[in-house]
């Protein structure tokens, strides 16, 4: 009998004890947040959410175990490990502890969560390159899931070139248009809905332009995710600007829920409108500032294979 044939039931039972351990904090936290919300810490979700928990909990498991099974090569360093880590755990922030709570509540606390939702979260995910371990450490039993034409008919649309950038804005004008958001903001499922997608969103758009790779393999070509980075910042920019320098109130639902913080409703567009403006868009100009490192990094490779044919 061999090593590695005596390490499979170990390997397995390590795996449902982890699963197991999961579930059985998941209920934890569930039970606590029914029976005492109120004396819960910051740190603790407002409104737990299995499906957010369970979105955290299962992609650190398989990053984390599928980086035991990768060859050295291919194993993402010390950076890129902490930057999935980094990533996972901010859109966990901002929507499972009582941060949640603070940005129903005041319009700037909301478009600080929708930047780390859309833009900062994502981007340090997408930053790592996940990939690899992720599917190195998934349980088999997901993998055909994920290969089905459906989905794989779904991620082509999104990440489509045409697509993605109008999908990337329009999601933030859809979802700040102030019909829209009274009813949003109002509305438990519908709250919930603008979050996933958001989050889901930015990281099909990041993973989109932050691909170390050429064309092929990648979907796109580097000039061309240059540009990318490059179309969604006008827009950003021009509803930033219009909110933080308006003095009108677009968004009269959050007296409606009623601020926390003693401040004119004005002033609160005025803070959210700047946070779209500035970070948000900055981090387009960061996410140029790699494409065009890898477009060196990829000449150089070039190079150097052909002095060695030389």
């Amino acid at each position: 009998m061999t090593a590695t044939t005596l390490s499979e039931p170990a390997s397995n039972r390590a795996g449902l004890l982890a699963y197991g351990g999961i579930l059985a904090v998941g209920a934890g936290l569930d039970l606590a947040c029914r029976l005492y919300p109120a004396d819960l810490p910051f740190w603790m979700p407002w409104e737990f959410s299995w499906p957010i928990y369970l979105a955290t909990t299962l992609s650190l498991l398989w990053f984390f175990s599928g980086l035991k099974r990768l060859d050295a090569k291919e194993r993402p360093g010390l950076l890129r490990t902490a930057s999935f880590a980094a990533g996972v755990m901010l859109i966990y922030a901002v929507v499972q502890t009582h941060y949640d709570y603070l940005s129903q509540h005041m319009f700037f606390f909301h478009r600080f969560q929708h930047m780390v939702l859309h833009h900062l979260g994502p981007f340090l995910i997408a930053l790592a390159w996940p990939g690899a371990a992720l599917w190195a450490g998934m349980p088999e039993a997901v993998k055909p899931v994920l290969r089905a034409w459906p989905v794989r008919a779904v991620v082509n649309v999104i990440q489509h070139p045409a697509v993605a950038p109008f999908l990337f804005v329009g999601l933030i004008y859809f979802w700040l248009t102030p019909s829209v958001h009274v009813i949003v903001m109002l509305d438990d499922r519908l709250y919930n809905l603008m979050n996933w997608s958001m989050a889901v969103d930015g990281l099909f758009f990041w993973c989109l332009i932050l691909d170390p790779r050429p064309k092929p393999p990648a979907r796109v070509s580097m000039g061309l995710r240059a540009i990318l980075t490059m179309v969604i910042v006008p827009p950003q920019i021009a509803v930033g600007a219009l909110m933080a320098l308006s003095s009108t109130d677009f968004y009269p639902v959050y007296k409606i829920c009623g601020r926390i913080l003693p401040i004119t409703a004005i002033s609160d567009q005025h803070f959210g409108g700047l946070i779209l403006w500035i970070p948000s868009s900055m981090m387009s100009v960061m996410a140029l500032l790699l494409v065009l490192n890898f477009m060196r990094l990829d000449e150089e490779r070039k190079y150097n294979a052909l002095r060695g044919l030389a």
